[in-house]
């Protein structure tokens, strides 16, 4: 992948830069929104997750001789806008929700003021990350839930491209899953990798049991041991023979999980194996981990559902001008009509509504006119005030990325921050059907 980010683009948001310009309408200031209508698969609350790769792409969103030399071969926007897109560096101010924390329907996500031009520019890129990682977010968040307590593994690399593997192992990570088998992810952004075998090692070798002497002889007998490879029962039973009674785990990837798991903690514990763990992966969703949870199962390895969103692969986020000035310098509310697509014009300041038990009762959104002093916003954290507490925070203050919501601190304080947000939630946001949002979202 190249550094720069600049392309990862549709064309038109390049043509539209091009014709403003001519028109004489680029730099305009304007407001535009990230919101979602509403949450996809009727999820009863969504996660926001992928705010600090993207403000990291901010950071990178330059236009080298590459990327220009790419759009003047296509002709794709006049010489004068190449110029420009040359110099372009982000001048504005981008607010939003930090990651980790909850959303509903009509939460603006971020908010970015600057020039038309400008602000234009980061639509798709804002939707391609946003939408990717709160998806995943969203669906990791529930198994969390799900799992009451016991930990989960993200270990669907292989059913999605090798990006986005990364951007899924970091998104479930921020939402409560306690390692990755991606080791990319584990160098990028410092989560704990884990693994041991596969089906093909236990194939490999003449026998089952040889092939737990070659792991055990590698990892130690605190590794984990696949048993389903042949005959479960069989294979719990030379599992301890080899490793002894201190064996870590055995893994479990096969058959009706409730019924099998259960007779392989017996088998266990009539072995003398009292502390080895059992952990079970096997196609896992939020659903099959709620009712796994009641089970003596350890821990969990999810793939597939988590890094597809469980069914909902997307949060269905748009990006939208909200607000702008006029010739005059007048500042302008605007929004969509069209049916099904309506959207609220105006800049918002968004407050979480708590009750006396610090219950969340409603997500209530303040709409200005869009003139500049209801704009621009303090640079304070997040208070409680009468309203609630303010959610929106700053992301990018004249151009320059705020850090701490970067790196492997802002990822640290993005799970510490999804774990209280999730814990305000009313009762019926744990339901697993489908369902209204659990808090109302109020425009006021």
């Amino acid at each position: 992948m190249h550094l720069s980010t600049a392309l990862l683009t549709d064309h038109y948001e390049l043509t539209m830069v091009d014709a403003a310009r001519r028109a004489g309408t680029a730099d305009r200031g304007s407001v535009f929104e990230l919101f979602t209508r509403r949450l996809s698969g009727a999820r009863r609350y969504g996660v926001v997750a992928g705010t600090g790769r993207l403000l990291e792409a901010i950071d990178r969103f330059r236009f080298t001789d590459t990327e220009l030399d790419f759009l003047k071969s296509r002709g794709v926007v006049s010489d004068g806008t190449l110029d420009w897109l040359a110099n372009f560096r982000f001048s504005g101010n981008i607010w939003g929700y930090p990651e980790g924390e909850v959303f509903f329907p009509g939460s603006p996500l971020i908010n970015v003021e600057a020039s038309f031009a400008e602000g234009v520019l980061f639509e798709t890129l804002a939707l391609s990350v946003l939408n990717y990682d709160s998806a995943v977010a969203t669906a990791a968040s529930r198994m969390s839930h799900a799992a009451k307590g016991k930990p989960l593994a993200e270990m669907g690399s292989r059913r999605t491209s090798e990006y986005s593997a990364v951007a899924a192992a970091r998104a479930a990570y921020i939402a409560g899953f306690s390692a990755t088998s991606n080791l990319e992810a584990g160098r990028s952004y410092g989560i704990p990798t884990m693994g041991t075998a596969a089906h093909s090692f236990m194939l490999l070798h003449d026998s089952e049991r040889a092939a737990f002497e070659a792991q055990i002889a590698t990892l130690g007998t605190d590794t984990t041991l696949l048993v389903d490879t042949y005959d479960i029962e069989q294979g719990v039973r030379t599992a301890i023979e080899v490793a002894g009674t201190g064996l870590g785990a055995v893994r479990i990837d096969s058959g009706d999980l409730p019924v099998v798991v259960a007779r392989v903690r017996q088998l266990l514990d009539e072995l003398g194996a009292t502390q080895t763990r059992i952990t079970v992966t096997n196609d896992l969703d939020e659903h099959t981990v709620a009712v796994l949870a009641a089970s003596p199962v350890d821990s969990f390895g999810v793939g597939t559902s988590v890094v597809v969103g469980s069914g909902s692969p997307t949060m269905g986020m748009v990006y939208k001008l909200v607000a702008h000035e006029d010739e005059q310098g007048n500042w302008v509310s605007v929004a969509k009509k069209s049916a099904d697509k309506v959207s609220v014009g105006g800049r918002k300041r968004v407050y979480r509504r708590l009750n006396s038990r610090g219950i969340a009762v409603a997500e209530s959104i303040v709409v200005n006119d869009g003139s500049h002093s209801s704009v621009s916003q303090s640079k304070q954290p997040s208070t409680k005030t009468a309203e609630g507490r303010e959610i929106l925070v700053p992301l990018v203050t004249n151009g320059e990325v705020l850090l701490d919501h970067t790196g492997t601190a802002g990822i640290a304080a993005a799970r510490e921050r999804h774990r209280q947000r999730v814990a305000e939630l009313p009762a019926v946001a744990m339901s697993l059907t489908r369902g209204d949002p659990a808090i109302p979202t109020e425009y006021v």
